[in-house]
């Protein structure tokens, strides 16, 4: 593609987009790995993983060859018809959850939770409870999606501002604050607390030590469903296939979505015993939820991601990653901490800089490396979870590169 296309196409995606993004100003082209090429050649390493989607990267020839097989097959039924694809998936989802029932299929992660909250209500309204008791709590800084009742479930006002009046029954708590929650569940009106093992867009924050577990005897102790939304840090991300599995728990019900269908659109909730009847008949609904297409690739993108060698790479890549930001930040002193786990990693600005972290990016696309921020002032590195040691070593050569420039700008 020449230059004069691609400036053509930024000049069409300009005016023929909703204006709702900020897209940097370039149009990638191809990927292979953890690395991907623009239109005019320029080589990027790709920390970012389209927001912690490409879960196996870029191009992968097992998920091509899924793909391309079923492309060739059926497309497309809706669900009034049964396909082998969705089926086996729901089926190796639930062997894999080791504590789901059963499973919705959708398209994407706001999908998912809009069926959790769905799901909560209905089966509160089984229980014979009425409206004003079928109250979910989420958690500050949380993240759930677009849709209305989603983002009026994510409690961050920037998110909600321009949509009022938003669904009732919401109430938030302090993300870690188990004494908050538990006074907000003291009158018994509640019927789900639902928060992410690791918050994503609240800037990369896991759950403490002890958190969890907490919030599981509460639910017990109420009556409510636990929900754990791991579209971000589920799926092998955080060191294991389910985040939850590193805090001991059992919940109710999980949402899923991204690194599922590594790059190809798909959401799932995985119900577990206490509310998996509580939809029935015509309760719910999607025309390309369980697409036998991405429903093909996520099946093999499971299966990768449940491997022993995935999750091994997983632990190595995010130590040679904690380390490399490490001795970036002991000569430049950009950095308070590192947080996070697994793949999902945030490196917290210092508050003199915390501002600035849309330039460090910008100068980031400049030095060939694709990189995230999340909440206020943190860089996040989501990278493919089959990333090598080459693309881990190279990125943060870029990053230190980039970094360097911010410090001499900044100066």
């Amino acid at each position: 593609m020449t230059q004069a296309t691609a400036h053509a196409l930024l000049a069409m995606g300009r005016d023929s987009f909703l204006p709702i993004y900020k897209p940097r100003e370039m149009v990638l082209e191809r990927g292979l790995g953890s690395r991907v090429w623009d239109s005019e050649g320029r080589e990027y390493v790709d920390f970012a993983a389209g927001i912690a989607v490409c879960s196996l990267g870029h191009c992968d020839p097992e998920l091509n060859v899924a793909l391309l097989e079923q492309a060739s097959k059926l497309w497309h039924t809706s669900n009034v018809f049964y396909s082998e694809p969705p089926i086996r998936l729901a089926q190796e989802l639930v062997a894999a959850s080791r504590f789901a029932e059963r499973v919705f299929l959708c398209n994407s992660g706001t999908e998912a939770n809009e069926a959790a909250i769905k799901l909560v209500r209905k089966w509160a309204s089984v229980q014979g409870r009425g409206p004003e008791r079928r109250v979910i709590i989420t958690c500050k800084g949380s993240f759930h999606g677009r849709t209305l009742a989603s983002v009026t479930a994510t409690a961050q006002p920037k998110y909600q501002q321009g949509y009022e009046p938003l669904p009732g029954g919401f109430r938030y708590v302090d993300f870690n604050d188990i004494a908050q929650l538990e006074a907000a569940m003291a009158a018994g009106d509640v019927a789900a607390v639902m928060l992410e093992p690791i918050q994503g867009e609240g800037g990369v924050m896991p759950a403490a030590p002890g958190y969890l577990q907490a919030v599981r005897a509460l639910c017990d102790q109420h009556d409510a469903l636990l929900v754990l939304d791991e579209i971000q840090c589920g799926m092998g991300r955080s060191g294991s296939l389910f985040a939850h599995w590193q805090d001991g728990i059992e919940p109710d019900i999980v949402t899923l979505a991204k690194a599922l269908g590594a790059g190809f659109p798909i959401g799932a909730m995985l119900v577990g015993a206490k509310a998996a009847q509580a939809m029935q008949f015509g309760a719910h609904g999607t025309t390309f939820g369980g697409n036998p297409l991405a429903a093909a690739v996520a099946r093999v993108a499971l299966k990768r991601l449940t491997s022993e060698e995935i999750v091994a790479n997983v632990q190595r890549q995010s130590q040679a990653l904690r380390e490399g930001i490490e001795t970036i930040n002991g000569e430049l002193n950009l950095f308070t901490e590192v947080r996070g786990r697994g793949l999902m990693l945030g490196a917290v600005l210092k508050p003199q800089y915390a501002e600035r972290a849309g330039e460090m990016l910008d100068l980031a696309v400049e030095h060939g490396l694709l990189l995230l921020s999340a909440g206020v002032g943190v860089l996040r590195l989501v990278p493919a979870l089959n990333i090598r040691d080459d693309e881990v070593a190279e990125g943060l050569a870029r990053l230190r590169d980039a970094l360097q420039a911010f410090v001499a700008r900044a100066i």
